[in-house]
Formats: C-alpha cells, sequence, structure tokens
C-alpha cells in the first residue's frame, strides 16, 4: 500500500518512466507468449531456440526496469525516513515493489491482447491474420503462459532489490554529523580542511573489467565465426527468429558473447576517456569533464557498451537481410525494438542519474562563481570524447559480426 502511495505522488516524468518500464513488459511479454504458441504448433527444438532468442528482450527490459527504479525518488534515501521506519532495507523493498507492480502491469497487458488477437476474447480480430501467427485452433496452457509472463517482474524485482541493497553497515557515527562537525570547526581544522580540499581532486579508482571485456569480444567473434562457417556450406546467412528457418545456437551464442564482452568494456573505456580529456596540461573545462567522466565510468559505462552492442547487432542485421534473404518477420521486428528502446531509455536515464548525483557539485561551482558556459562546455566536451571512441567501436564491431553472416 505504501509502495502504490509513492507511486501515485510521484511527479509525471517519473510516472511516464514507470510506464515505459510497463510498456517494455508487455512487448516482452507478447513475444514469450508468441514463442509458447510457436511451441504448441512446431514442438521440437527449434521453440526452444526461439524461447533462447527472448533472452536479449528480457535482459533489455530487465536492466531498464532496474535503472528506472535506481532513479525513483520515492525510494531515496532521505533523512528523517529511518525514525519511520523507511531505513535502506524497506526502501529496497519498496523499490521491488513498485518495480514488480509496473512489470505485471505490461504483463497482464500483453496478456489481454495475446488473447485478444487469438480470438478468446471476443473472436477473431482483423479476419483471423494472426491465428495461425498464435495457434489460435489450440488451448492455451494457463499454467505456462502465467510462468513465462512471471518471468520479467521477478527477475526485475530481484535484479532492483539486488542493486539496491545496502552495502554499508550501520555505524553510530553519521555523515551528517561528521559534517556537522566539519562545519563547527571540530578537530583538527587545519587537517580537516586540507583532507577536504584534496578529497575532490582525487580521481575514482578504474574499472577493472577492461580486460576481461576485450577477452569476452574476441571470444565471441570467434565463436560466431566458427558457427556461422561449420553449416551446409560456408557463409550460407543465418536466417533470425520470425522467418521460416531455424537460427543456429552458435551464433547465439557468440553474439552474447560479444554483448558481454562491449558492456564489461565499457565503464574501462569511459574511464580511459576521462583519463585522455585530463592529459597534456588541462584547463578547467578539459579537467572538470575529465574528472566527471571518470567518477560516473560506472554508472554510464554499461548503458553505453549495452547501446554498444545493440548498434552493433543492428548494423549486422541490416548487413544480413540485405540480399535475398526471406524478410524479418514481426517478432523479430518487436524483438529489435524492445531491444534497441530499451538500450536507449537505460542511457537516458542513467544519465539522468549521473546529473543528479552531482547537482550539489554543479551547485557549488555555481556558487562558486563558475560561468554557466564552462558547464555546458564540459558536458559538450564529454559527449564528443565518447562518441569519438564507442563510435568506431561500434563500426568495427559490426563490420566484423556481418562477415561471417553474409554469403
Amino acid at each position: 500500500m505504501l509502495a502504490l502511495r509513492l507511486a501515485r505522488g510521484a511527479h509525471p516524468l517519473v510516472q511516464l518512466r514507470r510506464l515505459l518500464v510497463a510498456a517494455a513488459s508487455a512487448g516482452t511479454g507478447f513475444l514469450l507468449l508468441c514463442t509458447l504458441a510457436y511451441a504448441m504448433e512446431h514442438p521440437g527444438a527449434g521453440a526452444a531456440l526461439r524461447l533462447a532468442w527472448c533472452v536479449a528482450p528480457i535482459a533489455a527490459t530487465v536492466y531498464f526496469a532496474v535503472a528506472v527504479a535506481r532513479t525513483d525518488p520515492g525510494t531515496r534515501p532521505r533523512s528523517g525516513l529511518s525514525a519511520v521506519g523507511l531505513g535502506p532495507v524497506r526502501l529496497m523493498l519498496l523499490a521491488a515493489v513498485s518495480t514488480a507492480v509496473a512489470c505485471t502491469l505490461g504483463s497482464m497487458l500483453a496478456l489481454l491482447f495475446f488473447l485478444h488477437l487469438r480470438g478468446d476474447v471476443s473472436g477473431l480480430p482483423f479476419d483471423g491474420a494472426a491465428a495461425d501467427l498464435l495457434a489460435a485452433r489450440r488451448p492455451l496452457p494457463v499454467a505456462a503462459a502465467l510462468t513465462l509472463l512471471a518471468l520479467v517482474p521477478l527477475a526485475a524485482s530481484a535484479a532492483s532489490a539486488f542493486v539496491l541493497r545496502p552495502t554499508q553497515p550501520l555505524r553510530p557515527r553519521s555523515a551528517k554529523a561528521t559534517r556537522a562537525d566539519a562545519d563547527t570547526g571540530a578537530g583538527s581544522g587545519t587537517e580537516a580542511g586540507s583532507a577536504s580540499g584534496s578529497e575532490p581532486n582525487a580521481p575514482a579508482p578504474p574499472p577493472s573489467g577492461l580486460p576481461w571485456g576485450i577477452a569476452l569480444l574476441a571470444a565471441g567473434l570467434a565463436v560466431e565465426t566458427y558457427a556461422s562457417r561449420s553449416g551446409s556450406g560456408p557463409r550460407t546467412g543465418f536466417p533470425m527468429p520470425g522467418s521460416a528457418d531455424g537460427s543456429p545456437a552458435g551464433v547465439l551464442v557468440g553474439w552474447a558473447l560479444t554483448a558481454l564482452g562491449l558492456v564489461l568494456a565499457g565503464p574501462g573505456l569511459t574511464y580511459l576517456c576521462g583519463r585522455v580529456l585530463q592529459a597534456v596540461r588541462p584547463g578547467a573545462v578539459r579537467l572538470l569533464a575529465g574528472r566527471v567522466l571518470q567518477e560516473e565510468a560506472r554508472r554510464i559505462g554499461r548503458p553505453l557498451g549495452v547501446l554498444c552492442a545493440v548498434a552493433s547487432g543492428a548494423y549486422a542485421s541490416i548487413a544480413l537481410y540485405a540480399g535475398p534473404r526471406p524478410e524479418a518477420g514481426p517478432l523479430t521486428t518487436l524483438g529489435a525494438l524492445l531491444v534497441a528502446g530499451c538500450a536507449v531509455l537505460t542511457l537516458a536515464t542513467a544519465s539522468v542519474e549521473a546529473r543528479q548525483s552531482r547537482s550539489e557539485t554543479t551547485s557549488a561551482l555555481l556558487r562558486l562563481g563558475a560561468p554557466a558556459t564552462m558547464l555546458r562546455g564540459s558536458a559538450a566536451l564529454r559527449a564528443g570524447a565518447l562518441v569519438a571512441v564507442f563510435g568506431p567501436l561500434t563500426w568495427l564491431v559490426a563490420q566484423l559480426a556481418a562477415v561471417p553472416l553474409t554469403p
């Protein structure tokens, strides 16, 4: 009940993000139900492979739901909430419940739309055009449908609870008391002043996933090349789900490894961008831009890696269907739109979270007299550096991934 009250009184932009989570969950749930319908008409390994293709939309939806939960102001720790029983653990549970409610709403909408297209509600719409695709002439296994629809809400709520779990134990002396002592001059004023003055100048430690990301990226490209050439002939092509043929499982594994490598390498590459911006006698704008990138490397690096993986996969798919092959089916198009949309929205949500986290620093700079043009120039410099690094990387990975898939 408390989660519903917080959701009802939230800002319209927060409500919009929750509705987008529900829409993504609805699309993913509809894909899962369509996979179930295909398995009812074509039992065998092909149905299992189509279900494996649904892992990408599920992961994208869950990742987007977690990003929205992280930026939800209703579950953010604030002073005074612990006194009324809303400590870190309770706020974590509220975030998990809010995420589960949004995803469950989307899953229910997907079920209603699926039943409507099957004709189980008010007859077959569109003159029965979707009857063969959705196995309208067979009874729907309710238990299997509900199990598939529960995947996204359960995974999203569990992931939100894991990400927002309290990581630091409670201490008898809070950080607020420490800041109050510093403001009143308690302790050694010289040492405290030097420590507070040197703390903003210390760069964040570099992420440790860059070597693993490069290794997984190379392994994924190798697996994809080997799987695409080991079929009935060299470069026989790679039909996607939703068309008449199946999809090699080895290529799916290769794409998954490539995407995981890009996600792991994203924070390290973002950190390196910040370090390069500060090289060779940086000015105030370059120094500020570099330090911000280093601080936000983990927060925006992973969404950038996800977007890079999605863009390279989209390029490979376009190159694949450019030749004389069956067109992409409606389910393939829906899955691609879900993954791409969730990737873009996750990056936008992570950018909002990063801006919220440095709002106090920005306010302090403005109070000290820093011009607004310097802050805008720093933001433009950060964006340009990220595009200069991730743009060519996306193009290179897309080219390498598309070569073994085209005849």
